[in-house]
């Protein structure tokens, strides 16, 4: 476990190897946009999502006829990456398979997670391969929490363009067919902390590829671009100084689902020998 940084004329970024876990994004000024992981509220800071997004039907999946034990959100979070530094503003952290991660997920995946800072934005790709010789069912995403000094009511979510937010209730880990609009045509969505009383805003093929976390007071915003992410989502505990934004690359299992991870919705079916990119890119300004 060790923290690599990258850095340019704009940011200082770092990032720990146990995880690929972005640590920090701090500016000019020494203002770091990231949560800063408080043990007592959330431990985390911005975990990454692999080789499922969200949670199974009692931790289940099955593949092939053969069932797997699967825990939320997938593993690699929780595992050592390979770290290289590229360059001072590029870095490349690699996972691979080991006999643990076989129990639960059998496929001969290679995931690639890199950083890059190109001129005012922090660039993260989450750059999945195949090596196997069957197809290989995966979901991928982003976690990355944000600090909100003040609590997150003071706080906006900001659209380029007017958007609709249905978000599907949660029961549990899973994922109801029911929705509630909690934004209609609108570009500027205002935080609360009663919408995460239950757990998570969930938004199913989005129609937008960017939003900003923005302080009402303008003393600082953050904006996320994910184009090619079909869900997106927001989260944060009751009262705690950060909010997540998530664009995934897949979904929790919807309540009346099956068991089969390649019918599963939003799930990536990757051929093998094939690749699959997922890119997101994050501005912060003060």
């Amino acid at each position: 476990m060790s923290i690599i940084e990258i850095k340019n004329s704009n940011y200082a970024v770092g990032i720990n190897t146990f995880g690929s876990e972005l640590t920090y994004v701090k500016n000019n000024s020494g203002k770091d946009f990231i949560w800063e992981g408080n043990k007592d509220v959330w431990a985390l800071r911005a975990p990454i999502m692999f080789p499922i997004c969200g949670g199974l039907k009692e931790d289940v999946y099955e593949f092939k006829g053969k069932k797997y034990t699967l825990g939320k959100h997938g593993f690699a979070r929780n595992l050592e990456f390979s770290g290289e530094k590229i360059s001072e503003t590029k870095a490349v952290f690699t996972l691979l398979p080991n006999d643990e991660t076989k129990k639960s997920y059998p496929f001969d995946f290679c995931l690639k997670v890199i950083f890059e800072l190109i001129d005012t934005k922090l660039k993260t790709t989450y750059e999945v391969t195949n090596n196997g010789n069957i197809v290989m069912p995966f979901s991928v995403g982003a976690h990355e929490g944000y600090a909100c000094p003040g609590g997150i009511e003071e706080y906006e979510i900001q659209f380029d363009k007017p958007v609709t937010l249905d978000s599907y209730i949660l029961n549990g880990n899973l994922l109801e067919n029911n929705k509630i609009t909690v934004l209609e045509h609108g570009t500027v969505f205002p935080l609360k902390y009663e919408y995460f009383e239950v757990d998570a805003l969930v938004f199913k093929n989005v129609d937008f590829a960017s939003a900003t976390l923005a302080a009402k007071d303008g003393s600082r915003k953050v904006r996320v671009e994910f184009d090619g992410a079909n869900y997106f989502l927001l989260w944060t505990k009751p009262g705690a100084n950060y909010i997540c934004l998530e664009p995934w690359h897949g979904v929790q299992d919807i309540v009346g689902s099956g068991y089969d991870i390649e019918k599963k919705e939003g799930i990536i079916n990757l051929n093998p020998g094939e690749s699959y990119s997922a890119v997101h890119t994050i501005e912060c300004t003060e």
